[in-house]
């Protein structure tokens, strides 16, 4: 089974387009049927623990007591596949709609230990999104589907498992998403430091005294100084928070302001911006399964297949990662590189169909 994994992995790194059991088939010429394949796909459960199994050796050699653990969903789109219950319609945040799809919820784990040219970011653990209840909406009297679990639960239940994995982090690091209190307590209770977006709607308060007389006011509404940490006290949180306030310039040269709040009362304004930063990474993993290990572009059915087919390409991007740290370029440069050496045996082989001699047009 891991040959062929390993095999499959390789394909959708090689491939610029559908992935499918007979395509990988079609280009071993046969050495393996595309009914392996599609096995290897339907018969496993690749699932959070074996990606961990996976990782777990690099992780080892870069892993460090200050690094990072960033939780983020994605939305992978599947306009044309059936639902079921990690298909189906999601928000989607960046269009303010909703579209149908898979929610991936990732760990993502980005270490810079002090001897190493190039930080390590890799995922350690990884959900999809299940609507597992049918209900029916008393509105309109249509069937549709909800999760009995939700991404705040989730998010807790894979911090835990990283605990338990022994992994060596010391940051959280979200959007606003899951700048819940609840999420801020379960975090701190854990000994870890989180630093998080939230909303410019959160109510705080900027003494203990005006805690206690329920003196709240919209953290957008406090007079505070950007890029000054401030301590205050937010509604429904037990403990005191640093607030800081981002302004920053849109493409569009309009002013956007962020808030950002830590349980470390002694980070600096420096430390808040080049920490969060760091959330980014999230993002351009993100960006690299859906567009270099082909996490949207296969065209799976049935729930374990896709699920396998995510993790899969979960597992290429691990790839290109180690890739990167030997290479010293991006996992776009990487793929660029693929994609040349494509486009050169496309020529090669054009030309030998045409029998053209192909020096006849260069020294022209």
């Amino acid at each position: 089974m891991q040959g062929l994994l390993d095999l499959y992995t390789d394909y959708l790194l090689s491939s610029f387009g559908q992935t499918t059991a007979t395509g990988l088939s079609k280009v071993l010429d046969g050495l393996v049927s595309h009914d392996k394949i599609t096995r290897l796909l339907s018969e496993n459960n690749f699932d959070s623990k074996l990606l961990w199994h996976e990782v777990k050796p690099l992780v080892r050699r870069f892993e460090d007591d200050n690094a990072c653990l960033i939780f983020d969903d994605s939305l992978l789109e599947k306009p044309y596949t059936d639902e079921n219950e990690i298909v189906g319609w999601f928000y989607d945040h960046s269009e303010n709609r909703s579209k149908k799809g898979i929610n991936l919820l990732t760990a993502f784990y980005n270490s810079s230990k002090a001897d190493s040219e190039i930080p390590l970011r890799i995922p350690v653990a990884f959900e999809c999104i299940k609507k597992d209840v049918i209900y029916i909406d008393k509105k309109t009297d249509k069937q549709k589907r909800k999760s009995s679990v939700t991404k705040n639960e989730l998010m807790q239940q894979m911090i835990t498992q990283c605990i338990r994995n022994k992994l060596r982090f010391k940051w959280i690091l979200t959007d606003s998403w899951f700048a819940s209190s609840d999420n801020m307590l379960f975090i701190n209770r854990n000994k870890k430091l989180f630093l998080m977006d939230i909303k410019s709607n959160r109510l705080a308060a900027l003494s203990q005294e005006d805690r206690s007389a329920g003196k709240w006011i919209n953290i957008e509404e406090l007079v505070i100084n950007a890029k000054t940490p401030t301590k205050v006290f937010l509604k429904d949180l037990e403990i005191p928070v640093l607030l800081y306030k981002q302004v920053f310039k849109n493409k569009d040269e309009s002013t956007g302001v962020m808030y950002l709040v830590t349980n470390n009362l002694k980070l600096s304004a420096d430390d808040f911006e080049t920490f969060y930063k760091k959330r980014w990474s999230v993002e351009e993993y993100h960006k690299s399964i859906k567009q270099n290990t082909g996490a949207e572009k296969s065209p799976t059915r049935t729930e374990r297949t896709q699920q396998n087919h995510l993790f899969a390409s979960i597992l290429a991007y691990v790839k290109l990662e180690k890739l990167k740290l030997v290479n010293k370029m991006n996992h776009f440069a990487l793929k660029s590189k693929l994609y040349l050496a494509a486009i050169k045996a496309a020529f090669k082989e054009l030309y030998q169909i045409q029998n053209i001699n192909m020096q006849k047009y260069c020294l022209a």
